[in-house]
């Protein structure tokens, strides 16, 4: 198992459910307040704003919490002045981790942030110490029942996606950023709702992890994960099948 993506599957079948769908819909809420301080309020003039809807819709997330963040973006409370940041810094082994956050509070978050990595192991370093590594792209899930895997490769060629990865439940579409809400919008008027359409940071290299390290490696992830302020986690780590699974068993 590789990277940041795969990741989520873990993520899935640790803690309670509620708790996570309410952590899902505190990041679409916090995605479309900052996409209608961007650009608006009004979807058919926001692709961003339109995209993020999108995909709290396909997670079942109230209509009710839909329009109450986007009258936050329209708003001017500064407690809901979101500001986009990035950290990044090393996990065990050397893994490279980048963090995304939206935060109302930048000293408390980095301090929340450097916490959790001086924890289990890791140390957080200057912004672009990590990113070098990595690839900024867009990345779309869709569920597999929507479409064969054939007419898929067909239609996202055609419609500049850059490369796919397939796992048991889900193609991952990456393509330029630039182009990411756009594809959304083309793949979900062909095929139907996407699962996930957002930006993530995707590494060529990852780094073989051990049993040993992979148990700290996967608390610091959870950890930054479940941080309020936190958006997405992108990591270069590679574990086997076997020790993912002796993990997630305990």
């Amino acid at each position: 198992m590789a990277g940041h993506s795969k990741f989520k599957n873990i993520m899935h079948r640790k803690g309670a459910q509620d708790k996570k769908r309410a952590k899902i819909f505190s990041r679409l809420g916090r995605e479309i307040s900052v996409a209608v301080k961007e650009s608006g309020p009004d979807p058919e003039k926001n692709i961003r704003l339109r995209s993020a809807i999108g995909t709290a819709k396909s997670l079942n997330m109230p209509k009710d919490n839909i329009e109450r963040a986007i009258k936050k973006g329209e708003g001017n409370d500064p407690n809901n002045h979101y500001e986009e940041v990035r950290y990044e810094g090393y996990g065990p082994d050397g893994v490279a981790i980048i963090v995304e956050a939206m935060t109302n509070n930048k000293n408390r978050t980095a301090a929340e942030i450097r916490s959790s990595f001086s924890k289990y192991g890791g140390n957080l370093g200057e912004t672009g110490s990590v990113s070098f590594g990595f690839k900024r792209l867009g990345t779309i899930a869709l569920k597999k029942s929507l479409v064969s895997e054939e007419e898929l490769f067909d239609f996202i060629v055609e419609n500049g996606s850059e490369d796919y990865e397939l796992n048991d439940e889900e193609y991952l579409i990456y393509c330029d950023q630039k182009n990411l809400h756009l594809l959304n919008e083309k793949i979900t008027d062909k095929y139907g709702q996407t699962n996930f359409a957002n930006l993530i940071w995707k590494s060529d290299n990852s780094i073989s992890v051990e049993k040993e390290s992979a148990e700290k490696l996967f608390k610091l992830l959870n950890t930054l994960e479940e941080n309020e302020d936190v958006q997405l986690v992108s990591s270069n780590f590679n574990v086997s099948d076997e020790i993912l699974t002796s993990l997630t068993v305990q």
